[in-house]
């Protein structure tokens, strides 16, 4: 099941902080309204494809859109543009990295600086930059010129694009996580669509704000209460120096999708996910979740679905370089159509 490289790229370079994601959310409307039954939004911004509205039977597909940013919070009389988190960074990784400011006339560019290391205390070089001390350089001389083009609660992402990376069919970009759930969702509602002669009802849902507490998910998985609930979001992999696969798992890129296995996750659903892929010569790589996944898993599990996560292995999550395997996408868009397609009139998610 080939995938839409092109749609990944441009859905991976659209800025979409947490809060943020209307022009992402808009992309992924257009992309699927002439496929599906329906297409439809709320308040806080989710978007939903339907397929088959009238079965009584409801599988929900969550996919973030959201990724990590930057909201400003002040703007100086030097034109400095201070800055708040949205999301959860490691601050080591900062300084120096140029980011999109979405600002009131559009986008510029900007570039994340703080006090060079020359002019550090010898102790202060060892500890990370607090992000308090962190500031984005727009190149203006004072703060009116700075206010023409940004103001107080506008947003930032990293300005990086979208790349191949060696010949293993591996893709870099910023914010994979979570476009890539996203665009999984996307994909597995096209290739549906395509043959719409199954029992279940399906909700592919474009999620948002799951960086701050899966309050996307929260709001659509009460307004749907499916049967079944399906997260797809990023996952570690452990074939990276210094990872310890004693906490990740033995987890790879090119590997197949990770299945996670645990309190959060049904096991009926669990077991399903790898029967079908064993059955269908789909790699895929296990997962021991002991706790919350933290992912929009938990927002389904809380409404009584018989939960499950797929995750999409993922290398240096958090930075404003992410690589994921073309070859695991079209893996996890394969066993999930066949997953939705095997479910019967009758089939039991019970676990007891």
């Amino acid at each position: 099941m080939p995938i839409n490289e092109e749609f990944l790229k441009k859905l991976a370079t659209t800025p979409r902080a947490t809060g943020y994601e209307f022009v992402a959310q808009k992309l992924i409307k257009d992309y699927l309204e002439n496929d599906v039954d329906k297409v439809k939004s709320d308040k806080v911004g989710n978007v939903y494809a339907i397929i088959n509205p009238e079965s009584p039977f409801k599988i929900m597909l969550a996919g973030h859109i959201d990724q990590i940013g930057f909201q400003i919070s002040h703007i100086d009389d030097d034109g400095y543009l201070w800055i708040r988190p949205l999301g959860g960074f490691d601050t080591t990784t900062l300084p120096g990295k140029r980011v999109t400011v979405c600002g009131k006339n559009g986008n510029i560019l900007g570039v994340i600086g703080k006090k060079a290391i020359h002019l550090m205390k010898a102790e202060d070089r060892k500890k990370a930059p607090e992000m308090e001390k962190l500031f984005i350089d727009i190149g203006c001389k004072d703060k009116e010129e700075a206010l023409k083009k940004v103001d107080v609660a506008d947003f930032a992402v990293f300005d990086y694009g979208y790349d191949r990376l060696g010949d293993n069919n591996f893709a870099v970009a910023s914010g994979f996580d979570d476009s890539i759930g996203s665009f999984i969702v996307a994909e597995i509602m096209k290739e549906l669509a395509k043959d719409k002669s199954f029992f279940a009802s399906v909700y592919g849902v474009s999620t948002v704000q799951e960086e701050i507490g899966m309050r996307g998910a929260h709001v659509a998985a009460k307004a749907i209460l499916p049967d079944i609930g399906i997260a797809f979001d990023v996952g570690h992999t452990a074939d990276a120096p210094e990872m310890d696969k004693k906490i990740v798992g033995d987890t790879k890129l090119g590997g197949g999708p990770i299945i996670s296995i645990g309190p959060n996750l049904n096991p009926i659903v669990v077991k399903k996910l790898m029967s079908i892929a064993e059955e269908n010569d789909i790699p895929y790589q296990k997962h021991a979740a002991n706790r919350g996944t933290g992912t929009d898993a938990n927002a389904l599990q809380l409404t009584g679905a018989a939960t499950g996560l797929v995750g999409i292995p993922n290398r240096y999550m958090h930075t404003a370089s992410e690589i994921i395997s073309l070859d695991d996408i079209e893996n996890i868009v394969k066993l999930v159509v066949i997953f939705i397609r095997s479910i019967k009139e009758g089939d039991s998610f019970l676990p007891v």
